[in-house]
Protein backbone atom coordinates (compact mmCIF):
# COMPACT_ATOMS: atom_id res chain seq x y z
CA UNK A 1 0.00 0.00 0.00
CA UNK A 2 1.13 3.28 -1.02
CA UNK A 3 1.69 6.49 1.05
CA UNK A 4 0.89 10.47 1.00
CA UNK A 5 1.71 12.73 2.99
CA UNK A 6 -0.69 14.12 5.88
CA UNK A 7 -0.15 17.00 8.52
CA UNK A 8 -0.13 15.22 11.89
CA UNK A 9 -1.30 16.25 15.52
CA UNK A 10 1.14 13.71 17.33
CA UNK A 11 0.16 14.22 20.67
CA UNK A 12 -1.76 16.74 22.87
CA UNK A 13 -0.81 20.15 22.20
CA UNK A 14 2.09 19.57 20.42
CA UNK A 15 3.23 21.21 16.46
CA UNK A 16 1.38 19.96 13.82
CA UNK A 17 4.21 17.66 11.45
CA UNK A 18 4.19 16.45 8.16
CA UNK A 19 4.90 13.08 7.23
CA UNK A 20 3.68 10.20 5.49
CA UNK A 21 -0.12 8.45 6.21
CA UNK A 22 -1.10 4.98 4.46
CA UNK A 23 -3.49 5.37 1.82
CA UNK A 24 -6.47 3.78 3.08
CA UNK A 25 -9.31 2.33 0.78
CA UNK A 26 -12.56 3.52 1.50
CA UNK A 27 -14.83 1.06 3.57
CA UNK A 28 -18.61 0.36 2.42
CA UNK A 29 -20.36 3.99 1.94
CA UNK A 30 -17.24 5.62 1.86
CA UNK A 31 -15.01 7.64 -0.75
CA UNK A 32 -11.62 8.77 -0.76
CA UNK A 33 -10.51 12.20 -2.06
CA UNK A 34 -7.39 13.75 -3.89
CA UNK A 35 -7.62 17.14 -1.97
CA UNK A 36 -6.89 20.03 -3.91
CA UNK A 37 -8.14 22.59 -1.16
CA UNK A 38 -8.77 22.68 2.29
CA UNK A 39 -9.87 25.50 4.75
CA UNK A 40 -9.27 26.09 8.19
CA UNK A 41 -11.88 26.80 11.19
CA UNK A 42 -11.60 27.34 14.64
CA UNK A 43 -12.16 24.30 15.87
CA UNK A 44 -9.05 23.16 14.64
CA UNK A 45 -7.37 25.28 16.49
CA UNK A 46 -9.38 24.23 19.70
CA UNK A 47 -8.73 20.68 19.06
CA UNK A 48 -4.82 21.59 19.01
CA UNK A 49 -4.83 23.85 22.49
CA UNK A 50 -7.54 22.17 24.62
CA UNK A 51 -8.25 19.02 23.04
CA UNK A 52 -8.01 17.06 26.10
CA UNK A 53 -10.99 19.21 27.46
CA UNK A 54 -13.25 19.13 24.43
CA UNK A 55 -11.98 15.77 22.24
CA UNK A 56 -10.80 13.66 25.06
CA UNK A 57 -12.08 10.93 23.11
CA UNK A 58 -9.44 11.60 20.15
CA UNK A 59 -7.02 8.65 19.55
CA UNK A 60 -3.07 10.20 18.46
CA UNK A 61 -1.77 10.92 16.45
CA UNK A 62 -4.97 12.80 14.72
CA UNK A 63 -5.57 14.58 11.39
CA UNK A 64 -7.09 17.76 11.82
CA UNK A 65 -9.36 19.81 9.42
CA UNK A 66 -13.46 19.52 8.15
CA UNK A 67 -13.05 21.17 4.94
CA UNK A 68 -12.01 19.60 1.87
CA UNK A 69 -12.73 20.06 -1.89
CA UNK A 70 -10.88 17.40 -4.48
CA UNK A 71 -10.97 14.83 -7.03
CA UNK A 72 -12.65 11.08 -5.65
CA UNK A 73 -9.49 8.83 -6.38
CA UNK A 74 -11.99 6.01 -4.89
CA UNK A 75 -15.12 4.71 -4.21
CA UNK A 76 -16.30 1.96 -1.43
CA UNK A 77 -18.82 -0.74 -1.79
CA UNK A 78 -22.39 0.54 -2.44
CA UNK A 79 -21.57 3.93 -3.32
CA UNK A 80 -23.40 4.95 -6.72
CA UNK A 81 -23.24 8.78 -6.39
CA UNK A 82 -19.57 8.74 -7.42
CA UNK A 83 -17.26 7.69 -9.46
CA UNK A 84 -13.47 8.14 -9.66
CA UNK A 85 -12.82 11.57 -11.34
CA UNK A 86 -15.81 13.49 -9.78
CA UNK A 87 -14.70 16.84 -8.48
CA UNK A 88 -16.24 17.32 -4.89
CA UNK A 89 -16.44 19.02 -1.84
CA UNK A 90 -17.03 16.96 1.55
CA UNK A 91 -17.21 16.93 5.48
CA UNK A 92 -14.34 15.64 6.69
CA UNK A 93 -15.71 13.55 10.29
CA UNK A 94 -12.29 12.48 11.50
CA UNK A 95 -12.39 14.14 14.80
CA UNK A 96 -16.13 13.28 15.52
CA UNK A 97 -16.68 10.80 18.60
CA UNK A 98 -18.22 8.46 16.31
CA UNK A 99 -15.45 8.33 13.94
CA UNK A 100 -12.19 9.42 15.60
CA UNK A 101 -10.39 7.97 12.62
CA UNK A 102 -6.74 9.84 10.74
CA UNK A 103 -7.69 8.43 7.44
CA UNK A 104 -10.99 11.28 7.67
CA UNK A 105 -9.57 14.18 8.83
CA UNK A 106 -8.87 17.00 6.04
CA UNK A 107 -5.29 17.99 6.35
CA UNK A 108 -3.99 15.53 4.27
CA UNK A 109 -3.47 14.82 0.38
CA UNK A 110 -5.74 11.76 0.48
CA UNK A 111 -8.85 11.74 2.68
CA UNK A 112 -11.58 9.36 3.24
CA UNK A 113 -15.20 10.82 3.67
CA UNK A 114 -18.75 9.58 4.07
CA UNK A 115 -20.41 9.72 0.67
CA UNK A 116 -23.26 10.75 2.47
CA UNK A 117 -21.46 14.21 3.35
CA UNK A 118 -20.09 14.24 0.34
CA UNK A 119 -21.46 16.71 -2.82
CA UNK A 120 -20.09 17.01 -6.62
CA UNK A 121 -19.32 20.65 -7.54
CA UNK A 122 -19.95 21.91 -10.67
CA UNK A 123 -17.48 22.20 -13.29
CA UNK A 124 -17.08 25.98 -13.33
CA UNK A 125 -16.28 26.11 -9.64
CA UNK A 126 -12.83 26.34 -8.68
CA UNK A 127 -11.83 24.28 -5.86
CA UNK A 128 -10.96 26.57 -3.30
CA UNK A 129 -14.59 28.49 -3.49
CA UNK A 130 -15.62 24.94 -2.88
CA UNK A 131 -13.91 24.43 0.51
CA UNK A 132 -15.36 27.42 2.26
CA UNK A 133 -19.23 25.57 2.81
CA UNK A 134 -18.64 22.08 4.61
CA UNK A 135 -18.46 22.72 8.35
CA UNK A 136 -20.01 26.46 8.22
CA UNK A 137 -22.75 24.77 5.94
CA UNK A 138 -22.95 22.05 8.59
CA UNK A 139 -23.54 23.77 11.43
CA UNK A 140 -26.13 25.96 10.15
CA UNK A 141 -27.85 23.18 8.94
CA UNK A 142 -27.50 21.43 12.39
CA UNK A 143 -29.19 24.73 13.76
CA UNK A 144 -31.58 25.44 11.13
CA UNK A 145 -32.90 21.65 10.32
CA UNK A 146 -32.52 19.18 13.39
CA UNK A 147 -35.28 18.15 14.61
CA UNK A 148 -33.91 19.16 18.70
CA UNK A 149 -33.45 22.43 17.28
CA UNK A 150 -35.05 25.18 15.16
CA UNK A 151 -36.66 22.19 13.14
CA UNK A 152 -37.68 24.41 9.98
CA UNK A 153 -39.14 22.38 6.64
CA UNK A 154 -36.31 21.12 4.40
CA UNK A 155 -34.20 23.41 1.80
CA UNK A 156 -35.96 23.55 -1.65
CA UNK A 157 -34.82 25.08 -5.00
CA UNK A 158 -38.04 26.81 -5.22
CA UNK A 159 -39.22 27.76 -1.67
CA UNK A 160 -42.39 28.12 -0.88
CA UNK A 161 -42.71 31.36 1.63
CA UNK A 162 -43.98 30.36 5.27
CA UNK A 163 -44.50 34.01 6.30
CA UNK A 164 -42.22 33.99 8.86
CA UNK A 165 -38.71 35.38 9.74
CA UNK A 166 -35.41 34.06 11.19
CA UNK A 167 -32.65 36.22 12.83
CA UNK A 168 -29.77 35.25 11.81
CA UNK A 169 -26.95 37.43 14.25
CA UNK A 170 -23.69 37.53 12.27
CA UNK A 171 -24.52 36.76 9.05
CA UNK A 172 -21.01 37.73 7.54
CA UNK A 173 -19.96 34.85 9.31
CA UNK A 174 -19.10 31.10 7.48
CA UNK A 175 -21.97 29.84 9.55
CA UNK A 176 -23.81 32.78 8.70
CA UNK A 177 -23.90 32.91 4.98
CA UNK A 178 -25.03 29.10 4.84
CA UNK A 179 -27.61 30.03 7.64
CA UNK A 180 -29.38 33.00 5.21
CA UNK A 181 -29.23 31.11 2.30
CA UNK A 182 -30.83 27.80 3.68
CA UNK A 183 -33.07 29.77 5.71
CA UNK A 184 -34.38 31.75 2.87
CA UNK A 185 -34.22 28.10 0.90
CA UNK A 186 -36.86 26.80 3.58
CA UNK A 187 -38.94 29.66 2.69
CA UNK A 188 -38.39 32.21 5.62
CA UNK A 189 -37.54 35.48 5.13
CA UNK A 190 -34.10 36.83 6.93
CA UNK A 191 -32.58 39.58 9.21
CA UNK A 192 -29.39 39.87 9.88
CA UNK A 193 -26.20 41.77 11.60
CA UNK A 194 -23.01 42.47 10.61
CA UNK A 195 -20.87 45.19 10.16
CA UNK A 196 -22.11 47.93 7.59
CA UNK A 197 -19.34 47.16 5.39
CA UNK A 198 -20.73 43.45 4.64
CA UNK A 199 -24.26 44.79 4.24
CA UNK A 200 -24.26 44.08 0.59
CA UNK A 201 -22.76 40.77 1.29
CA UNK A 202 -25.82 39.24 2.89
CA UNK A 203 -28.31 41.32 0.66
CA UNK A 204 -27.10 39.33 -1.81
CA UNK A 205 -27.31 35.81 -0.46
CA UNK A 206 -30.83 36.58 0.26
CA UNK A 207 -31.03 38.33 3.69
CA UNK A 208 -34.12 41.06 3.68
CA UNK A 209 -32.43 43.44 5.98
CA UNK A 210 -29.28 43.95 7.95
CA UNK A 211 -27.92 45.83 11.10
CA UNK A 212 -24.84 47.06 12.12
CA UNK A 213 -24.67 44.81 15.58
CA UNK A 214 -22.00 47.56 17.16
CA UNK A 215 -25.07 49.97 17.50
CA UNK A 216 -26.11 50.92 20.64
CA UNK A 217 -29.95 50.44 19.03
CA UNK A 218 -29.47 47.37 17.27
CA UNK A 219 -31.87 45.26 19.09
CA UNK A 220 -34.85 48.12 19.62
CA UNK A 221 -33.74 48.47 15.27
CA UNK A 222 -34.75 44.56 15.08
CA UNK A 223 -37.92 44.75 17.21
CA UNK A 224 -38.82 47.58 14.69
CA UNK A 225 -38.42 45.42 11.64
CA UNK A 226 -40.38 42.54 13.36
CA UNK A 227 -43.35 44.09 14.25
CA UNK A 228 -46.44 42.43 13.50
CA UNK A 229 -44.43 39.55 11.80
CA UNK A 230 -44.12 36.08 14.10
CA UNK A 231 -40.65 34.71 14.27
CA UNK A 232 -39.42 31.22 13.46
CA UNK A 233 -36.19 31.68 15.94
CA UNK A 234 -33.00 32.68 15.87
CA UNK A 235 -29.47 30.99 15.50
CA UNK A 236 -26.78 32.89 16.99
CA UNK A 237 -22.69 33.93 16.14
CA UNK A 238 -20.42 36.06 17.72
CA UNK A 239 -19.90 37.15 21.09
CA UNK A 240 -22.95 38.41 23.29
CA UNK A 241 -25.04 36.99 20.27
CA UNK A 242 -27.14 34.91 22.46
CA UNK A 243 -28.27 36.88 25.38
CA UNK A 244 -29.00 39.81 22.50
CA UNK A 245 -31.33 37.26 20.36
CA UNK A 246 -32.91 36.01 23.55
CA UNK A 247 -34.45 39.48 24.84
CA UNK A 248 -35.21 40.01 20.56
CA UNK A 249 -37.01 37.00 20.60
CA UNK A 250 -39.21 37.63 24.24
CA UNK A 251 -40.66 40.89 22.59
CA UNK A 252 -41.82 39.00 19.57
CA UNK A 253 -45.05 36.52 18.44
CA UNK A 254 -43.34 33.03 17.40
CA UNK A 255 -40.78 30.69 18.21
CA UNK A 256 -38.78 31.38 21.09
CA UNK A 257 -35.72 29.60 20.92
CA UNK A 258 -32.16 30.11 19.90
CA UNK A 259 -29.48 27.71 18.43
CA UNK A 260 -26.23 28.96 19.46
CA UNK A 261 -23.02 28.44 17.24
CA UNK A 262 -20.72 30.51 19.90
CA UNK A 263 -19.87 29.88 23.47
CA UNK A 264 -20.33 32.26 26.23
CA UNK A 265 -16.01 32.34 26.63
CA UNK A 266 -13.45 32.48 24.08
CA UNK A 267 -10.43 29.87 23.82
CA UNK A 268 -8.56 31.89 21.34
CA UNK A 269 -6.13 32.90 23.67
CA UNK A 270 -5.06 29.79 25.23
CA UNK A 271 -2.01 28.59 23.87
CA UNK A 272 -0.90 24.47 23.45
CA UNK A 273 2.23 25.20 25.13
CA UNK A 274 3.60 27.74 27.98
CA UNK A 275 1.15 29.85 29.17
CA UNK A 276 -1.76 27.57 28.83
CA UNK A 277 -3.19 27.10 32.12
CA UNK A 278 -2.66 30.67 32.90
CA UNK A 279 -4.94 31.68 29.58
CA UNK A 280 -7.01 28.22 29.99
CA UNK A 281 -8.25 28.88 34.01
CA UNK A 282 -10.34 32.00 33.45
CA UNK A 283 -11.26 30.73 30.22
CA UNK A 284 -13.30 27.70 31.65
CA UNK A 285 -14.39 30.08 34.56
CA UNK A 286 -15.76 32.34 32.03
CA UNK A 287 -17.68 29.52 29.96
CA UNK A 288 -19.18 28.46 32.78
CA UNK A 289 -20.33 31.89 34.28
CA UNK A 290 -21.43 32.71 30.47
CA UNK A 291 -23.69 29.21 30.30
CA UNK A 292 -25.40 29.86 33.95
CA UNK A 293 -26.28 33.33 32.95
CA UNK A 294 -27.13 32.30 29.45
CA UNK A 295 -29.56 29.82 31.54
CA UNK A 296 -31.02 31.90 33.59
CA UNK A 297 -31.61 34.66 31.61
CA UNK A 298 -33.40 31.99 29.03
CA UNK A 299 -35.39 31.06 32.01
CA UNK A 300 -36.62 34.38 32.92
CA UNK A 301 -37.58 35.23 29.40
CA UNK A 302 -39.10 31.71 28.81
CA UNK A 303 -36.58 31.33 25.63
CA UNK A 304 -35.37 27.84 24.86
CA UNK A 305 -31.56 27.40 23.67
CA UNK A 306 -29.39 24.97 23.00
CA UNK A 307 -25.62 25.09 21.58
CA UNK A 308 -25.18 23.46 18.37
CA UNK A 309 -22.68 20.63 17.68
CA UNK A 310 -21.50 21.27 14.07
CA UNK A 311 -20.66 17.57 13.37
CA UNK A 312 -24.18 16.21 14.67
CA UNK A 313 -25.79 15.83 11.22
CA UNK A 314 -23.75 12.69 10.34
CA UNK A 315 -25.61 10.89 12.25
CA UNK A 316 -28.89 11.84 11.38
CA UNK A 317 -30.83 12.66 8.64
CA UNK A 318 -29.98 16.49 8.27
CA UNK A 319 -26.20 14.92 6.44
CA UNK A 320 -28.66 13.37 3.45
CA UNK A 321 -30.74 16.45 3.64
CA UNK A 322 -28.01 18.30 3.24
CA UNK A 323 -25.35 16.97 0.70
CA UNK A 324 -27.60 14.38 -1.52
CA UNK A 325 -30.71 16.20 -1.80
CA UNK A 326 -30.31 19.78 -1.54
CA UNK A 327 -26.89 20.89 -2.31
CA UNK A 328 -25.59 19.35 -5.85
CA UNK A 329 -28.56 21.05 -7.46
CA UNK A 330 -28.76 24.09 -5.72
CA UNK A 331 -25.30 24.50 -6.81
CA UNK A 332 -25.62 22.92 -9.80
CA UNK A 333 -28.37 25.49 -11.04
CA UNK A 334 -26.30 28.23 -9.53
CA UNK A 335 -28.97 28.55 -6.66
CA UNK A 336 -26.40 28.62 -3.30
CA UNK A 337 -23.26 30.44 -3.08
CA UNK A 338 -20.06 29.25 -2.06
CA UNK A 339 -19.59 31.97 0.89
CA UNK A 340 -17.99 33.55 2.23
CA UNK A 341 -15.39 34.48 -0.28
CA UNK A 342 -12.41 32.72 0.01
CA UNK A 343 -9.08 33.93 1.09
CA UNK A 344 -5.91 31.71 -0.40
CA UNK A 345 -3.24 32.05 2.20
CA UNK A 346 -0.92 29.34 1.18
CA UNK A 347 -0.02 25.95 -0.85
CA UNK A 348 0.92 23.12 0.89
CA UNK A 349 0.27 21.64 4.07
CA UNK A 350 2.97 23.64 5.28
CA UNK A 351 0.86 26.60 4.94
CA UNK A 352 -1.76 25.31 7.41
CA UNK A 353 -0.48 26.51 10.70
CA UNK A 354 0.23 30.16 9.30
CA UNK A 355 -2.87 30.25 8.10
CA UNK A 356 -4.96 28.87 11.72
CA UNK A 357 -2.64 31.79 13.24
CA UNK A 358 -4.15 34.46 11.08
CA UNK A 359 -7.67 32.85 11.73
CA UNK A 360 -7.03 33.53 15.25
CA UNK A 361 -5.80 37.46 14.76
CA UNK A 362 -9.37 37.54 13.04
CA UNK A 363 -10.58 37.83 9.16
CA UNK A 364 -13.80 39.06 8.06
CA UNK A 365 -16.32 37.80 5.30
CA UNK A 366 -13.47 35.68 4.41
CA UNK A 367 -12.85 32.27 4.65
CA UNK A 368 -8.87 30.71 4.81
CA UNK A 369 -8.13 28.64 2.36
CA UNK A 370 -5.03 26.16 1.68
CA UNK A 371 -4.63 24.68 -2.01
CA UNK A 372 -3.03 21.40 -2.44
Amino acid sequence: MSDHVALWLPTKRADLVQRAAPDVAPGPGEITVRARAVAVNPFDRYVQAIGDVITSYLRYPVVLGTDVAGDVVSVGAGVTRFRIGDRVLGHAAGLEKGRNRAAEGAFQEKVVLLAHMATPIPDGMPFQDAAVLPLGLSTAACGLFQRDFLALPPPRLDPVATGEVMLVWGGSTSVGCNAIQLARAAGYEVVTTCLPHNFDLVRRLGAKQAFDYHSPTVKRDILAELQGRRCAGALSIGKGSAAACMDILAACDGRRFVAQVTPPASFDDVPPGRGRMRKLAPAIAQMMFGNLSLMLRARRLGVATRMIWGGSLIDNEVGPLIYEMFLPQALARGRYAAAPEPLVVGHGLGSVPEALERQRVGVSARKLVITL
